[in-house]
């Protein structure tokens, strides 16, 4: 029932080709379809799903101006122009429900998906993830050491600097203790070591966002950690960090849109409109860590029962998986998204999800020892950072009283 709730709307006018006009109206998008609905009118005028769509572009011409065109794979393009908030707003929306995949490609004509095939291949996706994950994690380490290696060699070049110095201030034909050319004591500045919180990455998903009062949105990304929400944009640069005690709500719209709000006294709050296709996939998560901060709206409530039928997280997800194939219980509302009920698991699926369960429990803990490793890197680079301004400073005085 879900999928068939849209997850946004907009005004605008469609190009009827039959008719060779423009028709104003809606266009809808849902979490599998996107559709059209003429003024005044009952039925949809375009009604396909994300699956099937081969392009997606925004253009323009002499006689159509701003538009987006939604072209099919059976060779069939539709023209939506006069879109309000604005193309770009609605392209971007768009796009990214697109580009995620969201309706998978299983329309009304193919067979349904067992159980087993089901989970494999959404294990199989996050090992991927993972796997590409801990690829990037092993070569920011490298980074990370090549930074060490480097501040060493910074290092030693102050120490030779030092040495010199201290020559050129006590010269062997200077017969009094004092340094000639120093005309006061200079109190050395203290270094201060920056503490690093260590925060646990839980996931990062894709997701589009606008901060209000500005209503654009763009492509981002949204980090939920052990102890705070972070919101970066498409390079993965932070804009906005909160952290657990600073979050006041989370407004749950729908299962694909939720806005998160700072109160302030004094100033304007800081709330983000967050849009994604993978929403679904936290807002679990979002509602154990943040408890009664979630509200879920009407349209959402359904998402919030599917939660409490969750496991709790942590490494028992792999025992409470495979429980719930061997004992292939009732299912609620949101398990019966990811099971079907007339369908049973194998036992060579169910080995092929302890394996690959495994496997991802593996490569976690590799990926965990990694984070643990570069954290205390992070440390020695913080720490010698401080050191070399510190002597770099200090030698910089010194300098200058020899002048």
């Amino acid at each position: 029932m879900s999928k068939d709730l849209a997850v946004q709307s907009w005004s605008c006018s469609y190009y009827l080709s039959s008719e060779k006009r423009w028709r104003p109206g809606r266009l809808s998008l849902t979490a599998t379809h996107i559709r059209f609905q003429a003024d005044g009118g009952e039925d949809f005028l375009v009604h396909f799903p994300l699956s099937c769509i081969s392009d997606l572009r925004k253009e323009s011409s002499s006689y159509i101006f701003s538009s987006i065109t939604v072209l099919e794979e059976g060779g069939a393009k539709h023209w939506f122009s006069s879109l309000v908030p604005s193309r770009n707003a609605v392209y971007t929306v768009l796009e990214h429900f697109w580009r995620e995949r969201l309706l998978s490609p299983r329309g009304e004509g193919t067979s349904k998906t067992s159980k087993g095939e089901e989970l494999i291949r959404i294990v199989s996706g996050s090992q991927r993830r993972l796997e590409d994950t801990t690829r990037v994690l092993h070569h920011q380490g490298e980074q990370f050491d090549n930074i060490v290696s480097g501040l060493n060699k910074i290092e030693g070049d102050l120490v030779t600097a030092d040495r010199i110095l201290s020559v050129l201030e006590s010269p062997s034909w200077w017969p009094f203790s004092r340094n000639p050319w120093k005309r006061s004591a200079c109190k050395e500045a203290q270094a201060t070591t920056q503490n690093r919180g260590k925060d646990g990455v839980i996931t990062v998903i894709p997701i589009v966002f606008s901060r209000h009062p500005d209503s654009s949105l763009r492509p981002g990304h949204l980090t939920l950690l052990l102890s705070a929400l972070e919101i970066s944009d498409s390079e993965l640069q932070p804009l906005h960090r909160y952290e657990r005690q600073d979050v006041d709500d989370i407004r749950v719209v729908s299962g694909h849109e939720m806005n998160i709000r700072q109160r302030f006294i004094g100033r304007p709050d800081v709330t983000y409109r967050i849009i994604s296709a993978k929403l679904p996939d936290v807002l679990p998560l979002l509602e154990m860590q943040y408890k009664r901060k979630v509200e879920f709206l009407e349209e959402a409530a359904i998402f919030s029962d599917a939660q409490r039928s969750s496991p709790s997280p942590g490494w028992q997800t792999e025992s409470w998986l495979l429980d719930t194939i061997v004992k292939s219980g009732p299912c609620r509302a949101g398990e019966e998204q990811l099971l079907t009920q007339d369908q049973e698991v194998t036992d060579s699926e169910a080995q092929e999800l302890r394996k690959i369960l495994m496997k991802l429990k593996s490569i976690a803990l590799e990926a965990e020892g990694e984070l643990e490793r570069q954290d205390e890197v992070l440390e020695e680079i913080t720490d010698s950072t401080d050191r070399s301004i510190t002597k770099i400073n200090k030698q910089t005085r010194r300098m200058k009283n020899l002048l």
